[in-house]
């Protein structure tokens, strides 16, 4: 199978193949060294970009270091990501044809107060490369903190008239 890297529509550069791809067939592997999350937040913290992946429930990443970290982030991916014993699949959803850019859904879930905004323009497009899940916890949290807001305000304009 034959990838290239080019200019992406996306963002910046995307990974996209030379040859048509079938349906559950394996495009790459995303490869580069194993080091901790703690390890990857000390080594970029001052990035803006960078090209982590996070295995299993997170506490170690790939640094990337191929071609596969050029395959960009889309709400309605072409390809998804398989992990397996140890390495990361990028794995076709189905048939794509030759000259197509190679996507998949990023399903973030860590980047602190970084919005992660998607640029993908698929019909579906939820405007972040965050999950779903992560979508919802993180709006959770800004109801959460706009209560407790709300909630010391009140209680200093009740304290306000009170001591009129």
């Amino acid at each position: 199978m034959g990838l290239i890297v080019q200019s992406s529509a996306i963002h910046a550069a995307g990974c996209y193949t030379t040859t048509a791809v079938r349906k559950g067939e394996r495009i790459a592997e995303y490869t580069g060294r194993r080091i901790t999350k703690d390890q990857a937040d000390e080594l970029y913290q001052d990035y803006p970009v960078t090209y982590l992946f996070g295995l299993g429930d997170g506490a170690i990443v790939i640094d990337g270091f191929c071609t596969a970290m050029f395959i960009n982030h889309s709400c309605d991916g072409n390809a998804e990501t398989i992990e397996e014993d140890g390495h990361v699949y990028i794995m076709a959803l189905r048939d794509i044809p030759a000259g197509s850019e190679i996507t998949y859904d990023y399903c973030l879930y860590d980047g602190s107060d970084d919005p992660c905004t998607c640029y993908c323009k698929a019909p579906n497009c939820r405007g972040s490369m965050y999950s779903k899940e992560e979508i919802k916890r993180r709006k959770a949290e800004e109801r959460k903190a706009r209560a407790k807001k709300r909630g010391k305000r009140k209680a200093a304009k009740t304290r306000t008239k009170a001591g009129k």
